[in-house]
């Protein structure tokens, strides 16, 4: 018997090579003048940008451009929603990775705002959001974050006293998620590695989770299928490989979808906490934990509980990753925990102490990570443990 769930609502979403051809026609339809999101350089001095401008001459829209260099702080979204306030933005269209799709998610809450984003961030702000925002569009360049499926925009202040929280709201889910493939062909190796990593982990995660249900199972498996198929091809042959591309462009649409209806575990519990106090790429933060905290996870069922579900899931996700058939479940849990060490090391994922980040560090750490969701709950020994494991 299926014990009840609930599923959040999705974007429509136009997916496939070629999409973004049908971006003007979209931003037609909220109106004539958009602003415009993009990262510093790669999409702005390509040839895409350089026709989408003038499709949108032809169309007769006007735009605002707006770069995001970095992961999105409140203040760089303060600035943004500052400078347009009074253009009358009709729609937000975000061209980029991650970062720029939560900034663009942010900025279309806030200009019809009349306050700074800090307020209305989860565990930060005092204030809640109303949900009245510009439309917005999502276009992602890369494929990790899933941001383009999401309801929250992640910002962070990196520092001593940082954080890395959400601005969350049901009507923050992006009106329209436009996933061309083409988009991501050229994105670097390494970005590719961290980005690929992390849609990795938050379909495992999701899959793991204690809040799963069928439907999340069910996406999840199949973004995993994608990932063992087409994630070292991404890296490898990414340039020219439009069908791992576009596997990994599914893959991480998908690791969105399940994310946000199943929750994520442990290592996205760590990620939050160590955003907050030094400037690592999120996808790293990911790859670099991920096999410690599953491998302590596993030892922690085979002790505490050893007839718990996620020992069959862990299995059911190695079955994908091995090329061997008929072996026993014990087979499969080690595989799929060596194959992510193996992974890690493939893709070149530096270690967390590449970053600064020391064994000082790990006390404070700790004390901040969330541990929900996770298949068995981890002692703060044992998250020490995996931060070590990390370094």
């Amino acid at each position: 018997m299926i014990a009840p769930f609930v599923f959040a609502r999705n974007p429509a979403i136009q997916f496939g090579s070629g999409k973004i051809s049908v971006l003007p026609k979209a931003v037609k339809a909220y109106g004539k003048h958009v602003l415009i999101i993009t990262g510093a350089a790669s999409f702005i001095n390509s040839k895409t940008w350089a026709k989408l401008q003038d499709d949108f001459s032809n169309n007769g829209i006007t735009w605002d451009h707006f770069t995001i260099d970095k992961e999105p702080s409140p203040s760089l979204v303060d600035e943004c929603v500052k400078n347009f306030q009074e253009k009358n933005i009709e729609v937000v269209v975000a061209i980029g990775g991650g970062s720029v799709l939560d900034a663009g998610k942010a900025i279309s809450a806030m200009l019809r705002e009349k306050a700074s984003v800090q307020l209305f961030l989860e565990g930060v702000g005092t204030r809640t959001h109303s949900g009245n925002k510009v439309p917005f569009i999502a276009v992602p360049t890369t494929s990790g974050t899933g941001s383009e499926a999401t309801k929250n925009a992640v910002l962070s202040e990196v520092g001593e006293q940082g954080f890395k929280k959400s601005l969350r709201h049901d009507n923050f889910v992006p009106d329209l998620a436009i996933v061309d493939p083409d988009l991501t062909l050229s994105c670097p190796k390494h970005i590719t590695a961290y980005t690929g990593m992390d849609a990795f982990t938050q379909l495992l995660e999701s899959f793991l989770s204690t809040n799963a249900n069928p439907m999340t199972d069910s996406l999840a498996l199949e973004g995993l299928k994608r990932i063992s198929a087409s994630l070292v091809n991404c890296y490898e042959n990414g340039k020219t490989d439009i069908g791992a591309r576009t596997d990994m462009a599914y893959a991480s649409l998908i690791s969105g979808i399940t994310l946000a209806n199943a929750g994520l575990g442990t290592v996205h519990g760590f990620a939050s906490t160590i955003g907050g106090y030094f400037d690592i790429p999120h996808g790293v933060i990911c790859s670099a934990l991920m096999g410690p905290v599953n491998n302590i996870t596993v030892k922690s069922l085979q002790q505490k509980d050893p007839d718990n579900i996620a020992l069959q899931k862990y299995a059911e996700v190695g079955k994908l990753f091995s090329k061997d058939k008929n072996k026993s479940d014990a087979y499969y849990i080690e595989f799929i925990l060596t194959q992510i060490d193996e992974l890690t090391k493939r893709l070149e994922i530096p270690k967390l102490s590449a970053f600064n980040l020391t064994g000082k560090d790990i006390d404070r750490i700790v004390t901040g990570s969330d541990n929900k969701n996770n298949p068995v709950k981890l002692s703060p020994e044992q998250m020490a443990k995996a931060l070590e494991m990390a370094l």
